[in-house]
């Protein structure tokens, strides 16, 4: 049992995009070297959120005593898996044909490959009712502020 003077705040966090780390981190290598595409069937949905617009959120939760229980960390417009590497291609300015097939990628991302073939279509519906401004809710900005060299 939570005391009732503390407040517990839950983000649901999406693939977060940075260049440095997590899924796109080690998807970059191979987009940049022209071998990227859409990975798995590309029909299953990604839940994304690009890393400021998280450490915005994790920022409001902490200072803004209205934010209570859990909020989906996500931005408000999750893309299918062919949708974002086909931004992820224009961003890097690379093709994005060749298809990543399931068993490649369990061997890059290990566990976290479940999450990338399945997929989740999951929107931030509290964080918008409670006004939250997100700085990157447009894919194709968000892979561009993330892949951009200041980023690296």
């Amino acid at each position: 049992a939570i005391p009732s003077s503390c407040r517990l705040v839950v983000l649901r966090t999406g693939i977060v995009l940075a260049a440095d780390g997590g899924a796109l981190g080690k998807m970059l290598p191979i987009f940049r070297a022209g071998f990227g595409g859409p990975i798995g069937s590309g029909r299953q949905w990604m839940s994304w959120i690009q890393r400021s617009d998280y450490c915005s959120i994790i920022a409001e939760a902490l200072s803004n005593g209205s934010y209570s229980g859990t909020y989906n960390a996500t931005a408000p417009n999750p893309a299918t898996m062919a949708m974002f590497c086909q931004a992820l291609g224009r961003a890097l300015g690379r093709p994005s044909l060749l298809p990543v097939p399931g068993p490649l990628l369990q061997l890059l991302l290990g566990d976290g490959a479940a999450v990338v073939l399945e997929g989740q279509k999951v929107l931030p519906e509290r964080l918008q009712q409670q006004g939250f401004n997100f700085c990157y809710p447009d894919l194709a900005a968000a892979l561009a502020a993330a892949t951009s060299p200041s980023q690296r």
